[in-house]
């Protein structure tokens, strides 16, 4: 009995070893030497099927009724094809990846997505990128760089005018273009005309000591 028993024992052993149809050890052999096999392809021939999955890709995302625009952001032209619907911030962000500009509530209340449009402070969140062909957009990163910074960048830092950073690009850019506005010199007068820009942090006297800072030099 205790003979039979090892036999079965040995039998479902071995019925496990030798499993019939795909293994996980089989399917990971065959897997490795479909890698190898991509990886022998000459150059020339990896570049095409990239290009061509790109190319299908691209026309998979393609939006109907897509339509060319000229922006020209930080000095630099681009050229693309854009859904009507596409708001500049979107623009900004998503198919230009220049994420300077914030995303906060996305209807105009926070300030958080303030850029330039020809010198004049915009909320990007509430504009059509189709609207501003061959305007000259200013984002954060086209008013200074940390070893280069605007007056107004350097006087946040000095004044310590941050808490967690969300707001602050768009503070600085209406801050900025403050200093080509008329307004009264007082701190009411600041904080009327920085009223669209929300600090949810409460930074707002360090921010109001920042643009005075800035102004005293004007």
């Amino acid at each position: 009995m205790a003979k039979m028993d090892r036999e079965d024992s040995d039998g479902m052993r071995s019925g496990r070893e030798k499993p019939s149809g795909v293994t996980r050890r089989s399917f990971l052999r065959h897997l490795g030497a479909a890698g190898f096999a991509a990886a022998a392809l000459p150059r020339g021939a990896r570049a095409d099927e990239m290009a061509r999955e790109e190319k299908a890709q691209n026309s998979m995302t393609m939006v109907a009724g897509a339509i060319p625009v000229t922006l020209i952001i930080n000095k630099k032209k681009h050229s693309l094809k854009l859904d009507p619907r596409t708001t500049l911030l979107d623009c900004l962000r998503e198919n230009l990846n220049i994420t300077g500009t914030k995303k906060g509530c996305d209807h105009g209340q926070c300030g958080a997505c303030t850029v330039h449009v020809n010198g004049r402070r915009v909320n990007s969140c509430l504009t059509l990128a189709v609207m501003h062909d061959g305007d000259e957009i200013t984002t954060i990163e086209g008013l200074g760089q940390p070893d280069n910074m605007h007056p107004m960048q350097q006087a946040f830092v000095d004044c310590d005018a941050y808490q967690c950073g969300y707001c602050t690009s768009g503070q600085i850019m209406s801050a900025t273009a403050l200093l080509d506005e008329p307004c009264g010199h007082g701190v009411d007068d600041i904080r009327e005309a920085m009223s669209g820009n929300i600090c949810r942090c409460g930074a707002y006297p360090n921010i109001i000591a920042a643009i005075q800072q800035v102004r005293s030099k004007a």
